[in-house]
């Protein structure tokens, strides 16, 4: 990471490239599954699958959603949060706190402007919970945790193991300073999502190294803005960020997405579409984070910034699937990009709506707030 890509020559190039990749640390979220290696898979596999799981999906439609059916006929617990104390409670912590285990309704916990310095965990007991950031103002949830202190996996400063999360309007934040490149304990996650079926709907991520742990499941980001310098999305989740905005604020090497698929299946994938990607350093778009990895990106901006080869090759990587589709700006050219493919329309197809996460069986309209 101190270093920076040079092209000089082919053989300088390639020994920088090999320095770089051992000194930039790696993404060290701990998901609970491990991906074995499959010398057999291939392009064409990988687009026979993304294929089959569209039509399965595509089978579905929004009329058949049985979570919104049940939720629409089930009553609607409002918590609210203020600091000035004129709500249910002063802190976000203690509002996920009185929660009972085992809740079956819809809780929205709405929190009032300010900026809230908490460390939370909504546990896997408590599913169909909702943070509400005040309409118009700002609400930030923030913390200092570093892998040092606490280990990546738990330095989030929100972590969301439940499933049917939902988040509107909030900024979660790591405060925590840029790392030192010579070290390897710099990552500070800013989120971590491990719950399945979650979405996040004008919401911030600010960070460094690893500011957003996409860890395990199915996961929305619409109309988003995140923020990092290296790894700055990265796990094992199978989401759709769409008119999401992805910063680097990296002063050398940037990368945005470090993604691991979920087992031999393959069923996971970052993908962003209708995106905006800008900020400073020399960026990539993405790179394995173990052996296998799919990353795809559909008409988003690219900022000049991006790296010709488009994506870096991992020492580790045995399989990846690394798509563009009709991408602009200056660093969509991918005439040069080493690996990596120009998806055509029909290899598009899979990856351009919610369909590829499954959305029409799970996901819920914003609340209304009363």
């Amino acid at each position: 990471m101190t270093l920076k890509l040079t092209h000089l020559a082919t053989l300088v190039s390639f020994l920088a490239t090999l320095l770089v990749l051992q000194l930039i640390p790696t993404a060290l979220c701990d998901a609970n599954q491990t991906v074995a290696p499959n010398p057999e898979s291939n392009l064409d596999a990988w687009i026979a699958l993304n294929m089959q799981e569209y039509e399965q999906a595509s089978k579905n439609i929004a009329s058949n959603n049985a979570l919104l059916a049940s939720l629409s006929n089930a009553p609607m617990k409002i918590i609210k949060v203020r600091q000035d104390g004129a709500g249910n409670f002063k802190t976000v912590t203690d509002a996920v706190n009185s929660i009972p285990s085992g809740n079956k309704d819809r809780v929205i916990i709405y929190i009032a402007s300010g900026k809230y310095r908490e460390k939370i965990v909504v546990d896997r007991s408590k599913p169909f919970v909702t943070f509400y950031g005040q309409p118009g103002k700002t609400v930030t949830i923030t913390y200092d945790g570093t892998a040092k202190k606490f280990g990546t996996w738990k330095s989030a400063t929100v972590a969301i193991e439940s499933e049917n999360f939902m988040a509107v309007n909030i900024i979660f934040e790591n405060s925590s300073p840029k790392p030192d490149p010579k070290k390897s304990d710099g990552q500070a996650v800013a989120l971590r999502i491990s719950g399945d079926k979650a979405a996040f709907y004008g919401c911030s991520f600010i960070g460094f190294q690893d500011t957003l742990c996409d860890d395990v499941g199915r996961h929305l980001f619409q109309g988003c803005f995140i923020e990092g310098s290296v790894d700055f999305i990265f796990g094992n989740g199978k989401s759709f960020y769409s008119n999401t905005t992805l910063k680097s604020v990296a002063q050398k090497l940037a990368v945005i997405a470090s993604q691991a698929t979920n087992g031999k299946s393959g069923d996971s994938g970052f993908v962003f579409v209708h995106c905006n990607i800008q900020g400073t350093g020399d960026m990539y778009l993405g790179r394995a984070w173990k052996e296998t990895s799919r990353v795809i990106f559909a008409y988003t901006y690219m900022g000049s910034n991006i790296n010709s080869d488009g994506w870096m090759k991992s020492p580790h990587q045995t399989s990846v699937f690394y798509g563009e589709y009709k991408c602009s700006g200056p660093g969509s050219a991918a005439s040069k990009r080493k690996f990596g493919k120009i998806l055509s329309d029909d290899q598009a197809k899979p990856f351009l709506s919610t369909t590829f996460i499954g959305g029409s069986q799970w996901l819920v309209p914003i609340p209304k707030i009363p």
